[in-house]
């Protein structure tokens, strides 16, 4: 993402996972932010612009953030595995990189958002995520637990990949808010620099 990104492979079920580390500039680590990329089978890595754009809100929080690639793209090994390898790697990766008792936040853009609810759901209760943050969730053809009240949701309008409407009726059970963009599509483009800002008052108001 930048010139001090760290790239680091750790081990994963699969083989080798490749990671990409940014350290906020801040000394207080608010801690780790795993962050996972769209769907691998249509372009998805962990260099993706809406992964990249979670990342920087929420290196601006104080949090170290960690993008991976799921298995079988970039340097990750193994292949696609239907969803759920890929939750496996994700937790492969905060067993590797968590510290003890850090705070965790779990994000995701599209098919990744439903691999963070996900291995968010799969936690113990004693390493639950303190935050979620979903953009454009894949609720239409992924299966969603329910998650936590105060899971930061945010969708476009005019998603043409996921429609509003199957993330609504995600939501709706749980009386679950989503922050719509208007007129914007599933990739935000042209929105990218309000979507960290709505990312970065969101994720704040909550902690």
């Amino acid at each position: 993402m930048n010139s001090r990104t760290v790239r680091q492979l750790v081990p994963g079920p699969a083989g080798a996972i490749e990671c990409a580390i940014d350290a906020p500039e801040r000394v207080d680590e608010a801690g780790l932010a795993l962050i996972c990329h769209p769907h691998p089978q249509h372009g998805g890595t962990m260099d993706n612009k809406v992964a990249q754009t979670l990342a920087r809100a929420v290196l601006a929080l104080g949090w170290r953030s960690v993008r991976f690639n799921f298995r079988g793209v970039g340097a990750s090994e193994g292949r696609w595995d239907e969803g759920r390898g890929e939750i496996d790697d994700a937790l492969a990766v905060l067993a590797a990189l968590r510290r003890e008792h850090e705070p965790l936040l779990l994000a995701g853009f599209s098919f990744g958002a439903y691999v963070a609810a996900q291995a968010a759901a799969r936690l113990p209760d004693d390493a639950k995520a303190q935050r979620l943050a979903l953009v454009g969730p894949s609720t239409q053809k992924q299966q969603l637990p329910a998650v936590p009240a105060d899971t930061v949701v945010i969708h476009g309008e005019a998603d043409d990949v996921v429609p509003l409407a199957a993330t609504f009726d995600w939501a709706r059970p749980q009386a679950l808010p989503v922050t719509v963009f208007p007129g914007t599509g599933h990739f935000f483009h042209g929105q990218l620099a309000l979507l960290k800002n709505v990312l970065v008052q969101q994720l704040r108001t909550g902690s």
